[in-house]
């Protein structure tokens, strides 16, 4: 008898003939989340099994597995033959000693002799003669003992599913950038597109000296905390002080987030350009500030050709910050530190700015230059 944790996958199953081209990325994922911890991956027709574990280890393994997507849900149980004896055995381990109870049996190994049924009776007769206090109820039970009997001459015995993240495995959905911040609603933006398979990396503008230190920490915690569901290693910051500085010199008040945000698509996609992502993420949601009109974000949208995906569009506040807290980047995220978009923030910004005439207040800067600059400026910081 064996001690595993039992991984069953989310939507993978639908994918038919590409199927092993999404287990493949999911082991790949599966053994990035599990660095560092002495263990064994094993793949089973359609379940995975973490095991050869410190069970000291045990905890931390179902923590880290818990946030890779691809994951429906996972248990901790046994792995033994499928003897009844040796199910039994592992029965015994996993099932209440009081209470009520039931067992509940799936044969993928449709040539077993016994039928589920028969299973379910053999084993929970077994279970009332070694517990007098256990008593079956089959509709709402407090306990239950779980049977999987496999294929290959094994079976799995466990009494308890854990949700997973759900989604798909990271790296099956292309490479998008998400420009994060250090605000409650970027990395939330970044967690749902890493759902859905896509690999994100990150960029953050920061305005140093106006922004200090603590905001980049900031930052940085929560590109590591969204990395345990993103499995991105690094996070990448350009200085977009001189941009602003600018921006505030010799155009329209009003104007300065919207400019600003101009500029950073545009020098968000040359670097994903250079990091072969095919789109941009962002944590905006529709009037939600004033850059976030729908005017604001075609002004933003019309300086790039990649694709903006913004997967918060339709959020309200309340739903974002409910997310946050879920994926547990809200306490860092509410951390009192400014980021570049509070800089130079002007008392009546632009609602509903004209295109012609953001474009006729652009024409004072020097674009171009402006934004070779800030590339120069570009840090990568290992997280």
């Amino acid at each position: 008898m064996e001690k595993v944790v039992i991984i069953r996958y989310a939507e993978i199953h639908l994918k038919g003939k590409n199927r092993g081209y999404f287990e493949r990325v999911f082991s790949v994922n599966l053994e990035r989340s599990l660095k560092g911890i002495r263990h064994e991956l094993h793949r089973i027709s359609g379940r995975y099994l973490v095991a050869d574990f410190d069970d000291n280890q045990t905890d931390e393994i179902l923590s880290r597995i818990s946030g890779v997507f691809g994951v429906h849900s996972y248990s901790l149980g046994y792995s033994v033959s499928n003897t009844l004896d040796e199910i039994y055995d592992a029965a015994k381990t996993v099932s209440p000693q009081s209470g009520t109870f039931k067992v509940d049996t799936h044969r993928a190994d449709k040539r077993y002799p016994l039928t589920s049924m028969e299973i379910n009776a053999k084993i929970g007769g077994r279970l009332l003669e070694e517990y007098s206090a256990l008593k079956v109820d089959v509709h709402t039970p407090q306990g239950c003992v779980y049977i999987d009997v496999r294929e290959n001459g094994t079976a799995l015995v466990f009494g308890q599913f854990f949700e997973g993240a759900g989604g798909m495995p990271v790296g099956t959905s292309g490479k998008g950038l998400l420009l994060i911040s250090g605000g409650i609603d970027s990395p939330v933006a970044g967690y749902m597109m890493a759902k859905r398979g896509m690999n994100v990396e990150y960029l953050h503008f920061h305005s140093y000296p106006y922004t200090n230190e603590q905001a980049k920490d900031k930052v940085i915690d929560l590109a590591r905390l969204l990395s345990r569901y993103a499995l991105t290693d690094k996070l990448y910051t350009i200085s977009v002080t001189r941009i602003q500085e600018e921006i505030h010199a010799k155009c329209a008040a009003e104007l300065n987030v919207t400019l600003l945000r101009r500029f950073m698509f545009r020098i968000a996609e040359r670097f994903a350009q250079r990091k072969e992502a095919k789109c941009l993420i962002t944590g905006e949601s529709l009037g939600q500030v004033a850059s976030q009109t729908i005017e604001g974000m075609t002004s933003s949208g019309a300086v790039v050709t990649l694709p903006v995906l913004r997967p918060l569009v339709g959020f309200d506040k309340n739903e974002i910050i409910e997310r946050a807290k879920k994926i547990g980047t809200y306490e860092t995220s509410v951390l009192p530190f400014e980021d570049c978009c509070t800089v130079f923030l002007p008392e009546f910004p632009a609602i509903k700015p004209k295109l012609s005439f953001i474009e006729e207040e652009e024409k004072k800067l020097d674009v171009e230059n402006l934004i070779a600059e800030a590339l120069e400026t570009l840090e990568e910081i290992r997280i």
